[in-house]
Formats: C-alpha cells, structure tokens, sequence
C-alpha cells in the first residue's frame, strides 16, 4: 500500500460524514461529477413511486390540498433556507434556473429605480438594443439613472444570454465585467450585478460578502447565481446582505436530473420585488380568476405558474440526505477532499502533464478541482472507461467535482492514480 492510500485509509476513519454515504445510490465508480448532477439519494425512488401511485393515482386532485402540493414551493423553499444561510419565508422553488436569473435580474432594475425614486418609466419596448446596447423604451423610460447591468464576464453562458434579454427588457445596457474587477467598475448607473458564486470552469470561489459591499456601495442590487456552491460550502445569505439569489438543486443538492431550481428574495425587499413573470401562482388570491394582477405577499409572489410536482417532491425526499448533516461539517471534508486531490496529483501524475487552474487558497476555491490538460477530451473518455466519472469542459479541462456526502478519500487517492496511469497511455 502507497504512503497516499494509507493516508486515505485513515483520513476516512476519522470522517465523521462518512456514514452519510450509505444515503446514496451508488456503484464501484469513482463519481466526481456531482457538480454536474449529483447521485441519487436512496429515499427518492419510493416516495417517487408513492407519489405517483398514492397521492396522483388515487387522491388525484386532492393532493394539491391533502398531500400537501400546493405549499411545496415554499415548505421545500424553507427546507433549502438553512444550507444558503437564509430564514425561512424568503426561498421559493419551482421553474429552472434561467427562469429565476430572469425574473432576478429584472426584478432587480426594477428595485434599483424604485429605491432611486424613478420607478419603471412605463411601457415595454421591442428590445432592439442587442446584448450591448440600449433597449428601445423598456422599463427603463427616458434611459436616465440606473440604465447599466453588469454581468460577470466569466459567466455560464446561459446567465449572459439572460442578463442579455433583461437588458434590453429593461432599457439597459448590459457591461461584462470579471468579478475582480467589479469594485472599480460600478456606479450610479449600474442598477443590478448578476455574478457567480463560484466559477464553472475553475472551481474558483468569488468574494460574495466583499463583492455584494461593492454593488450596495454603489446603490445597485446584488443577484448571486449559487449553482456550484448551494450544498457545497456556507453562503451567508442574509448574514451577507444579499439582495436576490437563485439555483439549482441538481447538483450538490442531488434534486436529480431537471429538478427545479429556487429563488431567493430577501425579506425586506419582498414587498417591492415586481416579478416580470407574473402567473396565476403568484396571485394574492389565485383561485379568484381577477384580471387584474395583486401580487402574492412573501416568497409565493416569486411563483408563477403550476408547481412541476413530480420533480419537485423527488427533490424533497432528496433533502432528506441532509438530516443531521451541517453545511459547515460539509466544507470542513470538501477542502480536505480537494487538498488531498491535488496532493495525489502532484505525486502521482507526470511532472507537467496537467496544470491546476484551481485556486489554492481556501477562501478562493469551490468543491472542484479543474485541471487544464492539452488532450482533456480524450483523457476523460479514458478515465470513465475506467471507472473515473469525472467531466469535461472546452477546450482542455477536466473538472472533478467533490461531494462531501458521499466521496470519501480512498475514491480520491484512486481518482489521482487512474488520472495517472491514463496520463502515461495507459488504459483503453
């Protein structure tokens, strides 16, 4: 046994999460792309069947009141609170996560001009302005005051394509901007910054309590995408002042593949936050049928339409896997996983083989390890072969995405030796 696996071994006897993996679904494969889509939590199959045979196949309608589906959308929010450091009442799940980057963002011009006493300005445009140019007379009126969104340029692409159409929705015109360079990049026009939490690509961990200081700084509102952190590490929500969040539950969440994403709208803003999305669900009096729109109070006015409740009450039952688990115990193992990683590749991978785009530093790195390497693609088809799912993003990097609740250290330390041996040709 390598000096590396016995230091596994021992690493994994004093895990104190490593019961946590009996929860899961899992076979003899190293799975490192729960970053991607997080395995199945073991309860989910039966509370799917019986949700699908008891409460649709005979209640039927009768669920939405005695099995509990209409509030779903915020029980499950408020089950979700405690991981991204919220309070109850502030989170509503349902839609998917471009869904909420978009009623996010322009509902946050919408509070960066209420709070400038401007207001909306008026009627719709066409939206003619393109990704980086004015709209032609959104919400945004006479295109005075708050008239810029800023957008991290390192974006996942669909964010950009969002913040995009918001834009010009709402007469703005939209700025990329790296997350380093935001501090010095706003003011008082910027209206709402839509940033990452951590980078996709990288694993990179951004500064949301420096960066949100910056954008309330400035007078604008703070969006937070927390797809690669929600279930991976402390967010601090409300600790931090956010304004508004939204992600996904299929990642370190485990929802399962599509499961529906969330929206968080902090509670003081609630009563101001104007929906561009405004559906029946959302209605203070939904089963009223009124052609006119009154917002819902709380967390339900970020609703919309009819709850997709087959996913969502999947996810429900997945969220059972964090009973008794802490969000803090969570990224204790995740920097120890990721430590350890990168020390079996520095030992066991050939000498500039791969380079680490990851961040060092604790306060700057994720739940993932990117490794840049020339032939990414090919290596990682060789490493699943093999019994490594990790993933691959273009053009030249392999990500490995680390969940505390059910990669132990022995999985890592032979992640690391697989890596190597397909790095030095072997392997099919």
């Amino acid at each position: 046994m390598s000096e590396l696996a016995f230091k596994a071994r021992e690493l994994d006897a004093g895990d104190e999460l490593a019961g946590v993996r009996a929860r899961f679904v899992l076979d003899e494969a190293v799975y490192l792309d729960g970053n991607s889509l997080g395995a199945l939590p073991a309860g989910v199959p039966g509370r799917v069947e019986d949700v699908v045979r008891r409460q649709w196949g005979e209640l039927r309608i009768r669920s939405w009141e005695e099995s509990g589906w209409w509030t779903a959308p915020e029980r499950i929010g408020d089950r979700i609170a405690p991981l991204v450091g919220a309070a109850a009442g502030q989170i509503v799940v349902g839609d998917s996560t471009s869904v909420n980057v978009f009623k996010a963002l322009v509902g946050a011009v919408r509070l960066a001009r209420l709070a400038d006493g401007r207001g909306d300005g008026g009627g719709r445009g066409d939206g003619r302005g393109g990704g980086g140019g004015h709209g032609d007379g959104g919400d945004g009126g006479d295109r005075g005051g708050r008239d810029e969104i800023v957008v991290d340029a390192t974006t996942f692409p669909t964010d950009g394509y969002i913040a995009g159409s918001a834009a010009r929705m709402t007469g703005c015109t939209l700025r990329p901007v790296t997350p380093a360079e935001i501090p010095g990049a706003l003011g008082d026009r910027t209206a709402a910054v839509l940033l990452n939490h951590v980078d996709y690509r990288t694993g990179r961990l951004h500064d949301l309590p420096g960066l949100t200081a910056a954008v309330h700084a400035a007078g604008a509102i703070a969006v937070w995408d927390l797809c690669h952190s929600a279930g991976a590490l402390p967010v601090g929500l409300d600790e931090h002042g956010v304004d508004l969040a939204v992600g996904c539950t299929y990642k370190y969440l485990n929802g399962g593949p599509g499961s529906p994403a969330y929206l968080y709208v902090r509670g003081e803003l609630q009563d101001r936050f104007d929906s561009p999305l405004p559906g029946w669900n959302s209605h203070a009096d939904p089963f009223g049928m009124r052609p006119d729109y009154t917002p819902a109070a709380g967390a339900p006015r970020g609703r919309v339409g009819t709850p997709d409740i087959l996913s969502m009450l999947a996810l429900e039952a997945a969220l059972e896997v964090w009973d008794g688990v802490s969000i803090e115990s969570v990224r204790t193992k995740s920097l120890a996983l990721t430590d350890f990683f990168l020390e079996c590749v520095a030992e066991y991978v050939p000498a500039g083989r791969v380079e680490s785009l990851t961040p060092v530093p604790h306060g700057e790195r994720g739940s993932q390890v990117a490794l840049r390497c020339a032939d990414a693609g090919q290596v990682m088809e060789r490493l699943i072969r093999q019994g490594v799912v990790g993933d691959f993003r273009h053009p030249d990097v392999l990500r490995f995405g680390f969940t505390p609740l059910y990669v132990g250290f022995a999985d890592v330390e032979r992640a690391a030796g697989v890596l190597a041996g397909v790095l030095r040709g072997g392997g099919a």
